[in-house]
């Protein structure tokens, strides 16, 4: 089996619609693949109406944190999307969105580049929109070449010139939440240090011991000595360890199913959700 278990669709900053990541995810040869966009479930429908024979889509979520100053990404899988708790704090995640993108702009005008908020919007489309959609703005105005070489100090990484902080979850309240909800918790991408500050393994070890179910090792922005590192660190924790491709679409050069989740340990993600249950295709529409 090939699991894929971290991937954005329009309803976030990705560049495919939900239909279209499902369809692309069957045809790089993916058994399953999980929709993650950024604090909202919105892609869950169309992603299930068009799902292939043959692929099966986990339900989830990329939840936006923060912990001792440091931002930091939780990756919650099938938990229950109408669950209140959960839903009014992805709510006001989302909403603080919109501030924090204009503020980054008014920045970025600061600084003398013409960034507008009609460009952002239009780049967003439907999407919770992010920093990844300022980062594509200052790649068509030629400011960077690639939206990875906006997330630096000079423009939109934590602490960047550029950079507004926005309303991000206690990680350790995320977790009571999607577990509320029913669902498992995998803190994504948790030593790319070249997005900025990263979580101590003390913080990994609290959060573990709150109820954390895995991390997320096996990733584009983690090189072989840092995803050996962390399985040291997972088993030591008893932490399961998941690897993703974090795909974007064009947003991003990482192709979906470039990196991968062991099957048992996707297996066991799903022996612990409650809230929801992994989709099989039927053939889509």
């Amino acid at each position: 089996m090939r699991i894929d278990l971290h991937c954005h669709s329009t309803a976030s900053d990705g560049t495919d619609t939900p239909a279209e990541l499902v369809r692309n995810a069957a045809a790089a040869g993916l058994d399953v693949v999980a929709l993650t966009d950024h604090d909202t479930t919105r892609g869950y429908a169309e992603a299930v109406a068009a799902l292939p024979e043959g692929l099966t889509l986990v339900t989830g979520a990329e939840l936006s944190c923060r912990v001792d100053g440091v931002s930091m990404h939780m990756l919650a899988y099938l938990f229950d999307p109408e669950e209140p708790a959960l839903l009014a704090e992805r709510e006001l995640v989302r909403d603080d969105r919109v501030p924090r993108a204009q503020g980054m702009i008014a920045k970025l005008d600061a600084l003398g580049v013409p960034v507008t908020w009609e460009q952002v919007k239009r780049i967003a489309g439907d999407g919770s929109v992010g920093r990844p959609h300022v980062a594509s703005a200052l790649v068509e105005l030629g400011v960077v070449p690639t939206v990875s070489d906006a997330f630096t100090e000079e423009w939109l990484a934590d602490g960047g010139r550029a950079f507004v902080e926005k309303h991000e979850t206690d990680p350790f309240e995320a977790i009571r939440l999607v577990k509320a909800a029913g669902g498992v918790c995998v803190f994504a991408h948790p030593a790319a240090a070249k997005r900025g500050r990263t979580v101590p393994e003390s913080a990994i070890a609290e959060l573990a011991a709150a109820g954390l179910d895995g991390i997320e090792v096996d990733h584009m922005d983690h090189d072989e000595d840092t995803r050996v590192r962390l399985r040291g660190l997972a088993g030591d924790l008893g932490l399961l360890v998941t690897g993703s491709s974090d795909y974007h679409g064009s947003r991003k050069t990482v192709t979906l199913g470039e990196y991968t989740t062991d099957p048992e340990v996707y297996g066991e993600i799903t022996r612990r959700a409650t809230g929801a249950f992994p989709v099989p295709g039927t053939g889509g529409i």
